[in-house]
């Protein structure tokens, strides 16, 4: 059995991020390969110590310092890799992918799955976003070859020849019937608007709880997800409901999420940067109506055009949000068979262990 070694992600399960979901998923459908999962030990939580028959965790030390734990993490990684050599390397995300060249110097070869250009997160200052920008060339032309998630992210980047375009996936879900926990947070069945994701400025929350606050058809805004690093985002958000409408969950998981899911009224996804949001998938399982910022991440699947408003345009927000809120609540069928995770793992697979 072959083992691939995957570095650049914080690790799965029951850790918060859009790649570490990738992860979780992709992984746990690669039955016949061997996984060397090197987590980010700050990050583990309760839920992070379930198994899986293929894969293994090495927990190496981590911080929380932005800008610093992914660079020192991924060097701890490198360096265990030179002594356990994968048949392997699997990269996430253009920071981490700083380290290809070395990878490749200890003669493994290397498969990068480029996300998203983080250099464009507004979290980052200008000597932080020129240094991902020389990450991303260096990921970019030391990889042997290149995954992106996001089709309009591969042809920006020149296509190259050894770049295959696999998108994200989802798994069959099934609506849950219980209320449990809408009831513990006070949130109103049928009636609130939901929005998942970290509480990171380039998920464009602020423009959400504004829309919120100007339309009275607007009864709770139920926002799923926690702080990375600081909490000054949550509480410009919190300052900014001003009508009091927004419920915080915190980091939901599970069947807490899948209640979520199950009894929104609508999927919100005010995003100001995508790669491709796992998140909206999601929604768009639970055939929940969706209503998103129209910007490359988002445009990757076939939604009605009345679902897209400006990015950043609250006007637009509430244009779009009281057009959908002024027709009659019903679920939303989606073509989603080109987003299985048995297949999308079978494609990546061939990309990392060629026949």
């Amino acid at each position: 059995m072959k083992t691939v070694a995957v570095i650049g992600t914080r690790g799965f399960p029951g850790i918060q991020g859009g790649v570490e979901a990738h992860s979780y998923h992709l992984y746990t459908h690669m039955d016949d390969v061997k996984v060397r999962l090197y987590r980010r030990r700050a990050y583990l939580t309760e839920q992070s110590s379930q198994s899986f028959p293929n894969i293994e965790y090495i927990d190496l030390p981590s911080t929380r310092v932005k800008g610093f734990e992914a660079v020192w993490h991924t060097f701890l990684s490198v360096m265990h890799i030179m002594f356990h050599r994968p048949d392997v390397v699997h990269i996430h995300n253009i920071g981490p992918g700083m380290f290809a060249p070395l990878v490749r110097l200890m003669g493994l070869p290397v498969v990068l799955t480029y996300h998203s250009p983080n250099y464009e997160h507004s979290k980052w200052n200008a000597p932080a976003r020129w240094l991902l920008r020389q990450c991303e060339k260096i990921s970019l032309h030391c990889s042997n070859r290149v995954i992106f998630v996001n089709k309009y992210q591969m042809e920006k980047c020149g296509a190259l020849d050894k770049s295959v375009f696999i998108p994200n996936g989802i798994d069959a879900v099934t609506r849950s019937d219980s209320t449990s926990f809408l009831d513990k947070h006070g949130i109103h069945q049928g009636e609130y608007l939901l929005a998942v994701g970290r509480l990171t400025p380039e998920k464009g929350l602020e423009y959400l709880v504004q829309a919120a606050n100007r339309l009275p058809q607007v009864q709770q805004v139920v926002i799923a997800g926690a702080s990375d690093h600081d909490s000054s985002y949550r509480q410009q958000l919190e300052k900014l409901d001003t009508g009091k409408k927004v419920v915080f969950t915190g980091f939901t998981t599970g069947e807490d999420l899948r209640q979520l899911y199950s009894h929104a009224r609508c999927f919100v996804l005010p995003s100001v940067n995508e790669g491709f949001p796992m998140v909206m998938l999601e929604a768009m399982a639970y055939g929940l109506p969706i209503v998103c910022s129209d910007i490359p991440g988002t445009r990757q699947v076939d939604l009605p055009e009345q679902s897209y408003f400006a990015v950043q345009d609250v006007d637009a927000l509430c244009t779009a949000l009281t057009r959908l809120l002024d027709t009659p609540a019903e679920p939303q069928h989606y073509d989603l068979e080109k987003y299985d995770w048995k297949t999308i793992a079978a494609d990546t697979r061939q990309q990392l262990i060629p026949n």
